[in-house]
C-alpha cells in the first residue's frame, strides 16, 4: 500500500473556506463603509485632537520696548479724530519718559493722515479703520493699538424713551425711518448727521453699521463738512442722532449714547465695535520703532487705558 505524502483533504477545505470569506468581506462588507470625502470642503475628517486657533498678542517682536531715545526726535502723527486723546496721553508718556523727545499730533481724519503719511509729511497716521489693498501695495503697514467702540449718540434733552434695535439705527441712516415716532419717540423728523466720506469712522460705520451699504440721501440726512466730533454733538439739539466714538462722549454732560438691542457701548457684546491702529512706512525708522515700542509695552497701554478713563 502505497502512503500520501500531502497534507489531508481537510486542509484545504479550511483554506477555501478562509480564502472565500476575505473576499467576501473586501469586496461585499468594506464597499459599505463611507469613504472620507476629501474634496468636498463640508466633510469631517477626524483628528486625534481639536486645533484651536491662534491668538495674537498685542506685543510685537518688531517693536521692543524702547530703553532710550535720542533727544531731539520727533515723532509727527496725523490722522484720526477718534485717537485724539489716545494722542495726547501717549504724547505725555512718551515725553516724560524720555525728555527731549516730540510727539507732534494732529487730528485731520484716518484717510488724511494716510495720505500726509505718503507724501513723507507724517512719520504715522492714526487711523480708526484698517487699510486698504492700494495702501498696503504702496508699502503701508498698520499695527492694533487699541479697541474702540462707535457710539450711538442724542441730545440729552431727546425724549426717545429706549433703545434702538441695530435694524432701527440701520434704517434711520439710510433714509427708511424719518420720524422718531417709528421707534418709540414723540412725533417729529429725525435728524441724521452723518461724518464726511473721508472720515474713518464713517467708513467703519459703514462696514458694521450699513453691512457695507451706502448711507441714505433723504434731506434729513446731514452730513457734516469736517470730520470733528465737538460740532457734530453741538447738532445733535433735541431731534437730532449721530455716531462717535465712545471716548469722545462718555463723559459730555449734554448728549447720551442710545443703547443697541439692550447693550450699551462699555459692553464688551456692544456690536459696534472696532480696532484703532497706527500706521507707518515700511521700513520704519529708528523713531517710529521707538514710539511703537512704548505704545505697546505695558507703560504705553496704560496711557492708552488712561485716555479712555
Amino acid at each position: 500500500m502505497s502512503q500520501r505524502s500531502g497534507p489531508p483533504p481537510i486542509v484545504f477545505i479550511l483554506l477555501f473556506l478562509m480564502f472565500a470569506g476575505s473576499g467576501y468581506y473586501w469586496f461585499f462588507l468594506k464597499e459599505t463603509e463611507p469613504p472620507v470625502n476629501t474634496t468636498d470642503p463640508g466633510a469631517t475628517i477626524p483628528t486625534s485632537a481639536p486645533t484651536e486657533l491662534p491668538t495674537e498678542p498685542l506685543t510685537d517682536s518688531r517693536f521692543p520696548p524702547p530703553t532710550s531715545v535720542p533727544g531731539g526726535a520727533v515723532v509727527r502723527i496725523d490722522g484720526s479724530t477718534s485717537m485724539v486723546g489716545i494722542n495726547q496721553s501717549l504724547k505725555r508718556g512718551f515725553e516724560g519718559q524720555f525728555p527731549g523727545t516730540i510727539v507732534a499730533a494732529q487730528a485731520r481724519g484716518s484717510s488724511k493722515g494716510i495720505q500726509v503719511l505718503l507724501e513723507g509729511m507724517a512719520d504715522l497716521a492714526a487711523s480708526s479703520r484698517p487699510l486698504k489693498p492700494q495702501e498696503e501695495s504702496q508699502g503701508l503697514v498698520a499695527v492694533s493699538v487699541a479697541t474702540d467702540a462707535i457710539a450711538i449718540v442724542i441730545g440729552i434733552a431727546n425724549p426717545l424713551p429706549r433703545g434702538l434695535t441695530q435694524t432701527e439705527v440701520r434704517e434711520i441712516f439710510q433714509g427708511n425711518i424719518t420720524d422718531w415716532s417709528a421707534v418709540g419717540g414723540s412725533p417729529g423728523q429725525i435728524r441724521a448727521i452723518n461724518r464726511p466720506s473721508f472720515s474713518g469712522t464713517h467708513q467703519v460705520f459703514k462696514e458694521l453699521v450699513l453691512a457695507g451699504e451706502n448711507f441714505g440721501t433723504t434731506p434729513n440726512i446731514i452730513t457734516m463738512e469736517r470730520d470733528a466730533t465737538t460740532p457734530l454733538l453741538r447738532a445733535l439739539g433735541t431731534d437730532g442722532i449721530g455716531y462717535a466714538t465712545y471716548d469722545q462722549v462718555q463723559n459730555q454732560s449734554t448728549v447720551r449714547p442710545v443703547a443697541v438691542d439692550g447693550t450699551t457701548p462699555n459692553l464688551s457684546n456692544y456690536p459696534y465695535q472696532r480696532t484703532l491702529y497706527y500706521v507707518y512706512q515700511n521700513p520704519p525708522n529708528s523713531t517710529v520703532k521707538a514710539f511703537l515700542g512704548y505704545v505697546l509695552s505695558p507703560q504705553g497701554q496704560q496711557a492708552i487705558a488712561a485716555a479712555n478713563d
